[in-house]
């Protein structure tokens, strides 16, 4: 993190200046076996696709509110960022009517039809596959993005960037709350790993899942279905992630 970061796209393009190769987001699902490791720069390439869909696509102004129903994931750690970039509000488990956009993932897109705006679907296959038969009234994300930019600066702003558990929080707020985490996580910079199986629902689990990592110069290994996994496999897992704290 630089002194001038106020945002969360700021901490994204610091950490990009700093080290592009270095792992930023792992993660696991233990429920299919799934393992996707993004670079720095992976996940800026990812963000800023998906920021030029918001922005152009889809036509998302500063202020707009989008509704993410979606579980932690690379995926939504992804939408999180492009949200702040283009200075949409991020309503993590929002209410789709209540919503400029709505993106969702497979287990909620009934819930999702609430949304009189645009409505985005993500399969949430390996390797960000696409649906094999895409939802009637939704564009499929694996479709729309990769012919996206794969640019896109930020112009934006501390206004507000996260709604999660009833909770809004502007872009500073998220930075200085990310900064003032890393300490508690044990997260020390570079190098720092910190493995968490805490859901995307809770300010605790967006923190200990991306903010914090990416703030504190460190990395995450993002773990879906973690109660799958037994102690020794997960005594594994710690020890050839080269994992340094753990949050579940």
């Amino acid at each position: 993190m630089n002194a001038t970061d106020r945002t969360p796209a700021d901490l994204l393009t610091s950490a990009l200046a700093a080290d592009p190769g270095r792992p930023l987001v792992t993660f696991y699902d233990d429920a299919t076996g799934e393992r996707v490791e993004l670079s720095v720069a992976t996940f800026a390439n990812w963000v800023a696709k998906t920021a030029n869909l918001l922005q152009g696509d889809l036509s998302v102004e500063p202020g707009d509110r989008v509704a993410l129903l979606l579980p932690a994931h690379w995926q939504t750690a992804v939408w999180l960022l492009a949200c702040a970039s283009v200075g949409a509000v991020a309503d993590v488990a929002g209410a789709p009517a209540a919503a400029d956009v709505v993106v969702s993932g497979p287990d909620a897109l009934e819930a999702a039809r609430a949304c009189r705006g645009e409505r985005v679907a993500l399969a949430l296959r390996p390797l960000g596959g696409r649906f094999p038969q895409p939802p009637q009234g939704f564009l499929d994300y694996a479709v729309e993005v990769p012919g996206q930019g794969d640019r896109f600066t930020s112009p934006y702003g501390e206004e507000s960037a996260l709604i999660v558990a009833g909770a809004e929080f502007s872009g500073a707020e998220v930075v200085q709350k990310a900064l003032a985490d890393s300490a508690e996580l044990d997260l020390t910079g570079p190098g720092s790993r910190l493995l968490s199986g805490l859901p995307y629902d809770t300010w605790e689990g967006l923190s200990a899942g991306l903010f914090a990592p990416l703030a504190s110069g460190g990395s995450v290994v993002l773990c879906r279905n973690l109660e799958r996994l037994d102690e020794g496999a997960l005594a594994k897992r710690i020890e050839s992630e080269k994992v340094t704290a753990v949050r579940r």
